[in-house]
């Protein structure tokens, strides 16, 4: 929010500021058909989270996105503080692994070039995080698009084609100056450095380890990394492998640095830690959104190590839910979270056919700043599954102007 793309959004001077907005009253959502079996072009929503709205929660401006592009296999997007906008990429055109980062002009939004220096890409890419006032950038891997494109495949993990780095890069020289290997870190996908300017320090989930690894600046300048939050694996029965990881899949910090979210995309919870002493995590708050192991359904859980039963099936607005917590999207007072279901549309078939089947949904929880805990509102369902042209996989939220997890204070 202190840079802008293209002179939009509101520009707060500083996180606690940001804090200070007013309701979010619109949620944009990128909505996915691939593999559904629905032939129509990827678009974005726009969904009404407004209250006091006619329309609340419900869609009301889609927009076709689906264009022709060079570029392969996008993910996260950072605004820069010369305007331009910043991509990161998993792999180039063919499929192979690749973890470059491209530049796009912030009033065109024309191809600039790339960011990283020539032949200088990460071997993986995903998602990253840039803290300018200690020169540095920190970046993620899932795996190569060929390995992960067509689902999951446990041998792939044993063949060491997913990623477990973190790579540091030198901000102003674009380049990679440390690699970070992740004890208990297979996996790490979405990363956030704490909000304040100042911080030298934050986490990164890593999904299929399902740990929450602290990354944080030694006073010689160097990085380090440490696992501050393990959650437990369940032995099932009735699933592909005999012990069943969380899946973090999407995780965020509030703006005042105070709670990390995380969502357990397999498991079906989404957790709240209290982060004021980032080595020592306090779990806060803890809610089921569905997610592989409810009653009912074709898994049946042998150990657990946190649950004594298996939670009860999410039915909202009369709609059970299908898949998991997902991406996650935090308001800027805090208050209010908002959960989508769908992670990528091979695995949402490998996992959560009735994903696919159904479409994915939008949830709205309400969140205690005060002492901590998650709460549903039984009252806001986006159904995903009732758009005009068959339903759809809506995957990450973002609001007008900035939010939680895409803003960065310089």
């Amino acid at each position: 929010m202190a840079t802008k793309c293209g002179n939009c959004g509101p520009g707060y001077s500083t996180p606690l500021e940001a804090m200070k907005g007013p309701r979010e009253e619109i949620v944009y959502l990128p909505c996915i058909y691939r593999n559904t079996g629905t032939e129509a072009p990827d678009y974005l929503a726009t969904v009404d989270v407004d209250p006091k709205s006619p329309q609340y929660c419900q869609v009301i401006e889609p927009k076709d996105i689906h264009a022709k592009c060079e570029l392969a296999f996008l993910h996260t997007s950072h605004c820069l503080a010369s305007g331009e906008v910043m991509i990161s990429s998993l792999g180039d055109v063919k499929g192979n692994g690749k973890g470059g980062f491209v530049l796009l002009d912030g009033e065109t939004f024309e191809v600039k070039g790339t960011w990283e220096r020539p032949g200088g890409a990460a071997p993986l890419g995903y998602d990253f995080w840039y803290q300018p006032r200690h020169n540095v950038m920190i970046s993620t891997e899932w795996a190569a698009p060929n390995v992960l494109r067509d689902g999951f495949n446990p041998a792939d993990v044993e063949a060491g084609l997913y990623g477990s780095h973190l790579y540091v890069w030198d901000w102003q020289r674009h380049e990679i100056v440390q690699t970070l290997s992740l004890k208990d870190g297979l996996i790490p996908l979405e990363i956030r450095f704490l909000h304040n300017p100042d911080a030298a320090q934050g986490f990164v989930g890593c999904a299929l380890s399902s740990t929450i690894q602290r990354f944080y600046k030694n006073e010689g300048g160097t990085w380090s990394v440490e696992k501050v939050i393990q959650v437990p694996p369940k032995k099932v029965k009735g699933w592909l492998l005999p012990e069943m990881p969380g899946l973090i899949t999407d995780i965020l910090l509030s703006l005042d640095d105070r709670f990390l979210y995380f969502s357990n995309w397999l498991h079906g919870d989404l957790r709240q830690y209290d982060i004021s002493d980032p080595q020592r995590p306090r779990l806060t708050g803890q809610l089921f959104l569905g997610g592989s192991i409810v009653k009912g359904g074709p898994v049946q859980v042998l150990e657990d190590e946190e649950l004594k039963s298996q939670p009860e099936p999410l039915v909202v607005k009369g709609k059970r839910v299908a898949g998991g917590p997902q991406m996650i999207q935090l308001s800027l007072d805090g208050k209010r979270l908002y959960i989508t279901t769908s992670l990528y549309s091979a695995w949402d078939k490998q996992f959560y056919p009735d994903l696919i089947r159904e479409g994915s949904v939008m949830l709205q929880v309400d969140v205690d700043t005060v002492k901590g805990g998650l709460k549903l509102n039984p009252n806001f369902l986006v159904d995903f599954g009732k758009e005009p042209l068959g339903p759809a996989l809506a995957h990450e939220l973002r609001y007008p102007g900035g939010d939680c997890s895409s803003d960065i204070w310089i």
